[in-house]
């Protein structure tokens, strides 16, 4: 028996409609203690999953607000348990009245992701699923919200199923043959296994290699603005931004350090970095500003080099020009194009070189367009892209536990040998979906969760 939750589902913002979430066996009981049906019957003979108009009050007796209850009884619910839903006037103070409410009743708080555990723990979802429930809530762009969806949809766990039942089916065949010598069971015969083992490493490595897409799409590119002091660097992260984040003067060197923003430039999420200014300076603060804006480059997925196109190009420029050009993914931008441009495109030594002004809002559609297209992925994003750091590992070291038992067949070990790693694999594949997972690692995951979720 399970006891029962309740939480504000819906945040604390004022809206239209906020929403009051139980589960657990004795949530419509309890909830029968604050709720009277408009039509007279108690809460545990509402309808199942439809819509009920009444009042919920408080333990004085106190009407909190007109509403409606669904009342969806389990297994057919979110967390195969019993649920219960208030659908309210979104005033924080009208869900946090009725909360406390259904406390004083009987229900207990909440922990953070603890509905979407009990989905989990119930078997509505795997671990792929509910990981990406909480991907979807983050999720900050179209693309991102589709990869999510189709993860809970259960997108990535129809990938890995047939690789986990094949490892099973494996292990399955060679323990029935050794533990059951007498029964009519087919022979074991590890080489006929080969193919199907080959074929669940290149499905594996073929999921592994979209995680670097999977990356930037739920955290972000790392973009840094170069270029020599007094081109426009902030003030391009401020028009990106839409509002003022960087302190712009005409003073050199007012950015002493590398400044961060998180922005959605066309489709692509970008955590830009507004770096120093690159030059000699004698300035010891300005020297490690620049000494960062030279790390910030290497480390960077995109580099947004900046120029000032009303004045010729400079030895700084150059300097500068040669420590990001080599880069893979790298954008020129001139820069005050509505001053008038004395530079052209064909001195810039970059594939990609766009006219703007960052404080005129010119030529930002041209560079959303542009970084769109060097980020554009090769997997659609339906929910077969992995992002998820801890599921890429796991299914990294299943991947090298697989091809460890391929080299194994070949150099012709003993089936038992051999199964060690393909267990190892198993296991690892498990850890994905949930199949082998520790309770502590679970508990680790939900952490991420936010409460009434």
């Amino acid at each position: 028996m399970s006891h029962t939750i309740a939480a504000v589902s819906t945040g604390n913002q004022i809206s239209a409609i906020g929403i009051i979430r139980m589960t657990g066996d004795d949530c419509a009981a309890i909830g029968s203690k604050v709720f009277t049906l408009k039509s007279g019957l108690s809460l545990c003979q509402a309808p199942n999953r439809k819509l009920v108009l009444g009042s919920l009050h408080d333990a004085q007796g106190r009407v909190i607000d007109s509403c409606c209850a669904i009342y969806t009884r389990g297994p057919h619910s979110y967390t195969g348990e019993d649920t219960v839903e208030f659908h309210c006037h979104g005033s924080p103070a009208v869900l946090a009245a009725g909360l406390e409410a259904l406390y004083l009743a009987g229900a207990k708080p909440a922990q953070r992701g603890e509905f979407t555990k009990r989905a989990f723990l119930n078997g509505q979802l795997d671990l792929t699923q509910a990981e990406a429930v909480i991907d979807l809530i983050e999720a900050d762009t179209a693309d991102a919200a589709a990869n999510a969806a189709g993860q809970v949809g259960g997108t990535l766990q129809k990938k890995l199923a047939p690789v986990y039942d094949d490892l099973v089916n494996l292990c399955s065949h060679f323990h029935a043959v050794l533990d059951y010598p007498d029964e009519d069971i087919e022979d074991f015969g590890l080489s006929s296994y080969e193919s199907i083992l080959k074929a669940d490493a290149k499905s594996l490595q073929k999921l592994l290699d979209t995680y670097g897409q999977g990356r930037i799409l739920r955290h972000g590119a790392a973009a840094a603005i170069v270029g020599k002091p007094n081109v426009g660097k902030s003030s391009l992260l401020n028009a990106l931004a839409g509002y003022d984040r960087v302190i712009v003067t005409d003073i050199p060197g007012t950015t002493r350090d590398t400044v961060e923003e998180t922005v959605v430039v066309g489709h692509t999420r970008l955590r830009l970095i507004d770096t120093a200014g690159i030059r000699e300076t004698a300035d010891t603060v300005e020297a490690i500003g620049v000494e960062r804006s030279k790390k910030a480059i290497e480390e960077a997925d995109l580099v947004i080099f900046v120029c000032d196109g009303t004045t010729p190009l400079t030895e700084e420029d150059e300097t500068i020009m040669d420590l990001c050009s080599e880069h893979p993914k790298a954008i020129a931008l001139i820069n005050k194009a509505d001053l008038g441009t004395c530079v052209e495109p064909r001195e810039l030594p970059f594939m990609n070189v766009i006219h703007l002004s960052a404080k005129a809002g010119t030529g930002l559609d041209l560079l959303a367009d542009t970084v769109d297209t060097l980020f554009e992925g090769d997997a659609p994003c339906d929910g077969s892209i992995l992002t998820n750091a801890r599921q890429q590992d796991a299914v990294r070291r299943a991947y090298e536990a697989i091809c460890r038992g391929l080299k194994g067949l070949h150099r012709g070990l003993t089936p038992d040998m051999v199964l060690i790693d393909v267990e190892e694999a198993m296991e690892a594949m498990g850890e994905v979906t949930g199949a082998t997972i520790r309770e502590d690692i679970t508990a680790r995951i939900f952490e991420r969760f936010c409460v009434g979720k």
